[in-house]
């Protein structure tokens, strides 16, 4: 094994590992400086590019993406208090006072020495558990594969969403979406519309983009929020590296915290940073500076947010389990190059696996050195107006979403699924349990066989599947009795309180009824084919029920808590930003998707800022011709439209 750990060093240095370590850091850095993008919908663009690469330079380009991402999102988070991805909430509440006071450059500074720490903290701890992890990988039969991924699910509802019983119902929500399409025992179709587009199921690349990418363009483009108007850092780069090193024990706990809750399955990036940052609080006598610009209130997140990565690979690599919803991607990248993850990591990838360790360590370094780098000029582009950015970013997912399969139905699904994840966003649905629910589907439902066919009822005799059992039942206790809402007051006496339940309960049935649409349609399926989306569906009913009577006897649900801090009454509806992208893929369907999104990106600009005509022509113009390039060079297809079904054009009009 150690022989296995040196060998990968030496091949990480070699030019192919570093191109493409590198490349994927560069690109990660830019998915966290842009809001709205995150380590999720970064991947999900990047998947379908990996294709056919070489085992090794594909997990090197997405380990190096994935790290960095979390380091270059501070820069929206202290420069605009904007979260540049969902781990870097915390981050906003000291980070960006000290900007608007003119310590932009010592918070970046303390927040880049943090997060490169955390970032090599967490390697080490997953080089650690790699050592120590064969015994255990070994003893994992059947039955305990089953009831470890039991356990995953359970621990989902008790950070993840406004509530636990929201948390689980969204997971049972995401098996149910899993389990579309041929199922595993028998191939039957299940759920598909008696469309060979969902006869394999909706592709992991869809619903990564749909559930983070499009909620989140829409959720700033509402906020309409301004940017930076200055652009200047000011002083104390250096300040900000004594500061790290200053509050030393603040960094190591609150990485080793980041480690610990990556390692969670369902947890990770979306509370990590909320809990460290709690911590130091807890932990500091003099509180009075947090939230008003304290550095502790920088570097507690920070590390935290880093660390989680090593974390959430340990469960990732050697069980199979996402410890995130970047992980569940990443997952979906190892079966694009045909890597499988648990034991093979340790005996037959091992190579692979120290490969992976070393380029989350040098890729938080390269984050880190780049993102000091660049800081300056990063400062300048904050006085960009997110309109000008969120129809570039648009246009790309969606070109994105269509390498899955290359079918126009991708484009439809990305549609779908992304409608789903914003109205999901804006009633405090969790996320990032439906996408972990959707991975684990496909590998929960076969080992419920095969655990049944190897040891019948001796299952339960097994002593690991009862210490699982006993955990995943204080899981389902924990997450029952949590509520991230708890002691927070809402306007019950709001004269739009009527208004503001109606859309959230409505939405709740209609994911409830998705189950009960679920649990008919699994009555006409054979006896294997029928007991997993039953009994899924009648728990996820189980679930929802309590939900929807408690949800109808409050005056004003909590889920509506968001759209009361962003003052919905003063933004554009959802519907709005849903009709332009509608309007896009109109334009892609008859002219094709040069032209379609170069006149798309066109209106979109004239019409939400006030830019001249000239210059959205160009800009819409650039962004199609990026694209080409990326067509060109990897070969990528545009979707077509009806124009060019009938004249001939070249590739780069659409052809």
């Amino acid at each position: 094994m150690v022989e296995f750990f040196f060998q990968a060093l030496v091949d990480m240095f070699t030019p192919a590992h570093l191109f493409f370590l590198t490349l994927g850091a560069l690109l990660g850095m830019l998915v966290g400086i842009l809001p709205g993008l995150g380590g999720i919908a970064g991947l999900s663009i990047v998947l379908p590019f990996v294709f056919g690469m070489d085992e090794s330079h594909a997990l090197s380009m997405m380990i190096g993406l994935l790290a960095p991402t979390v380091t270059s999102d501070t820069f929206p988070s202290v420069l605009m208090g904007i979260p540049g991805t969902a781990g870097s909430q915390a981050t906003v509440v000291d980070g960006f006072p000290m900007a608007k006071r003119g310590e932009g450059a010592r918070a970046l500074g303390a927040a880049f020495t943090a997060s490169l720490f955390g970032g090599i903290f967490g390697a080490i701890i997953l080089t650690g558990a790699v050592f120590a992890a064969r015994p255990i990988i070994l003893a994992m039969g059947f039955g305990e594969q089953l009831l470890l991924i039991v356990l995953a699910l359970s621990m989902i509802g008790m950070l993840t969403g406004t509530s636990a019983l929201k948390g689980l119902t969204t997971c049972g929500i995401g098996l149910l979406i899993g389990s579309i399409g041929a199922a595993p025992a028998t191939g039957e179709f299940r759920m598909t519309f008696d469309s060979s587009y969902l006869s394999d199921g909706i592709p992991i690349v869809i619903v990564g983009l749909g559930m983070f990418a499009l909620p989140e363009i829409v959720d700033l483009l509402r906020r309409n929020t301004a940017i930076s108007e200055t652009g200047t850092l000011g002083h104390g780069w250096l300040q900000g590296l004594k500061d790290a090193i200053r509050h030393k024990w603040i960094v190591i706990r609150c990485s080793f915290i980041g480690c610990i809750v990556g390692a969670l399955p369902g947890l990770g990036g979306s509370v990590v940073d909320w809990i460290a940052y709690g911590h130091v609080i807890q932990t500091t006598k003099d509180r009075e500076g947090f939230g008003k610009g304290d550095i502790r209130g920088v570097l507690a997140p920070e590390s935290a947010n880093n660390a989680k990565e090593g974390g959430a690979l340990i469960p990732t690599l050697l069980f199979g389990i996402p410890g995130s919803g970047s992980m569940a991607i990443l997952l979906g990248g190892f079966v694009l190059v045909g890597v499988e993850p648990g034991l093979t990591m340790i005996t037959e990838h091992l190579d692979l696996t120290f490969v992976m360790i070393w380029s989350l360590a040098l890729a938080n370094v390269i984050g880190a050195v780049v993102c000091l780098g660049i800081a300056n000029h990063v400062a300048k582009l904050t006085t960009i107006r997110y309109a000008l950015l969120a129809p570039f970013m648009i246009m790309l997912i969606f070109f994105a979403a269509f390498q899955a399969t290359r079918d126009w139905q991708d484009l439809i699904a990305l549609l779908a699924m992304g409608t789903l994840g914003i109205f999901m966003k804006r009633f405090g649905w969790s996320r990032p349990a439906l996408l972990i629910g959707y991975f684990l589907a496909p590998r929960l439902e076969p080992k419920i066989y095969q655990a049944s066919q190897v040891y019948g009822w001796s299952f339960f005799e097994r002593p690991i599947v009862i210490a699982l059992l006993l955990l995943t039942v204080a899981s389902i206790y924990m997450a029952w009795r949590f509520s991230p809402n708890a002691g927070k007051k809402y306007e019950e006496d709001s004269p739009n309180s009527a208004s503001r339940k109606r859309p959230q309960i409505t939405f709740a049935l209609v994911m409830t009824g998705f189950a009960v649409f679920a649990l008919v349609s699994s009555f006409q399926y054979h006896i294997m084919g029928k007991i997993f989306p039953m009994v899924v569906s009648i728990i996820t009913l189980a679930l929802s029920a309590p939900l929807l009577i408690s949800m109808y006897r409050t005056k004003v649900a909590a889920a509506v808590l968001n759209d009361i801090e962003l003052g919905a009454e003063t933004e554009r509806s959802i519907y709005y930003y849903l009709a332009w992208t509608v309007g896009m893929l109109g334009l892609i369907a008859l002219i094709g998707f040069p032209f379609g999104c170069a006149l798309f990106i066109y209106a979109f600009v004239r019409c939400h800022t006030d830019v001249s005509d000239l210059r959205a022509a160009i800009l819409g113009i650039s962004g199609v011709a990026f694209l080409g390039m990326m067509s060109h060079f990897l070969s990528l297809q545009y979707p077509p439209g009806l124009l060019q079904v009938f004249v001939e054009m070249p590739w780069w009009l659409g052809g």
